[in-house]
């Protein structure tokens, strides 16, 4: 398993592109591999035959484990090899183990009364499941009869998911984010109807005018496109937005880099690219890192306001509810306009509440005034 960035601890095989006993040519994709948020193709690292597949589609690897050996046409199959391979051993070592000293161990660990084992097993319970409440701590009849009674309260499982590849790397980092970083948010409700009038007259979407509002905007307020690393807050020199896109796998994330120095259309052109890739898991490491602020949209869902959480080592994340009509006052008169609410989630350590709240006004300001992002 190769290290396919810096912060890649293991990685899931997705697909084997090759089978078993199939001849294979140096530099040619032979399995696909999930790192983090992005799909690869690891590339056969000798010519010759696939001989054995150790790590099977949906197995987690570690870095440096093995995935497979290739052997020249004629050599045998190294045995110290497959002898290494974790999942084999472990299998064989633990079917040898003979069944009535598996039993003796139970037998000496847990004490039950005759009429608590026979219960346990005719309903199919694991003992160690039971806390006794007999003298010294042996499980008695009712016990038994307490936890029947337990399950057949609980709800049933209609399915089981692995916690794995994208899913899993999202769980880690949202908990990161969550146990490192004071979060606080607030939201600002923003006309759309200027921004509307755009969107039909150039054909870009509201997405594609958030990333350029936000990247003029950042490049105003700074601090914003900040992270704190060891006591110090690092300001980026460089604008790239994250925009956040579901896939039938989980939240990916692919980057808009140096968004500033993009016209709206080419923000346009290369948005509709990345998440087109990202559907099919095709982006390239590049396209997935070094990101400095996240924009995340659930507007098409009916969302009108939600609390995102910021995605780490950024400083803050920016959420997105749908354009809906709403009555307000303009000028004394009570009008009907398309209005979105803007959710800026910020870390509390790198930014006070009154830059935050400087720096949505201003993200207002330019998508109430959207002529200022065609320059």
């Amino acid at each position: 398993m190769p290290r396919l960035s810096l912060t890649m601890k293991e990685g899931t095989v997705v697909q084997w592109l090759k089978k078993e006993g199939d001849m294979v040519k140096k530099g040619e994709p032979l399995v696909e591999v999930l790192s983090e948020k992005a799909t690869y193709e690891v590339e056969a690292p000798a010519s010759g035959v696939l001989r054995k597949i150790l790590a099977e589609e949906g197995m987690d690897v570690p870095v440096a484990g093995t995935l497979g050996i290739i052997t020249a046409p004629d050599e045998e199959l190294p045995e110290i090899e497959v002898a290494a391979a974790p999942p084999a051993v472990e299998a064989e070592e633990a079917v040898a183990v003979p069944e009535r000293k598996v039993e003796e161990r139970i037998e000496r660990r847990i004490i039950a009364s005759p009429a608590a084992k026979r219960l346990a097993m005719e309903h199919s319970i694991d003992l160690t499941q039971i806390r006794g409440s007999g003298p010294d701590g042996r499980i008695v009849e009712e016990d038994v009869r307490g936890l029947i009674e337990e399950m057949r309260t609980r709800p049933r499982v209609r399915e089981v998911i692995p916690l794995t590849g994208i899913r899993k790397t999202a769980a880690e980092r949202v908990s990161l984010s969550a146990q490192t970083a004071p979060q606080s948010t607030i939201t600002m409700e923003v006309d759309m109807s200027n921004a509307a009038k755009l969107r039909e007259r150039v054909g870009v979407s509201y997405t594609d005018m958030l990333v350029k509002a936000v990247a003029k905007a950042l490049t105003e307020h700074p601090i914003i496109n900040s992270t704190l690393e060891r006591e110090q807050i690092k300001i980026f020199a460089d604008v790239n937005i994250g925009v956040a896109v579901a896939t039938e796998m989980g939240l990916i994330v692919p980057v808009i880099h140096n968004a500033n120095g993009k016209s709206l259309t080419e923000i346009s052109s290369t948005l509709r690219k990345l998440v087109e890739k990202a559907k099919q898991r095709k982006l390239a490491k590049e396209e997935l890192t070094g990101g400095t602020f996240t924009i995340t949209n659930l507007g098409m869902y009916g969302v009108d306001v939600f609390t995102p959480i910021i995605n780490p080592p950024e400083t803050a994340i920016l959420g997105v509810g749908r354009v809906a009509e709403k009555p307000m006052a303009v000028d004394g008169q009570m009008v009907v306009r398309p209005v979105m609410q803007l959710s800026l989630t910020f870390d509390h350590r790198v930014v006070d509440g009154a830059p935050a709240a400087e720096f949505l006004q201003k993200l207002k300001q330019k998508l109430e005034s959207p002529e200022t992002l065609l320059a």
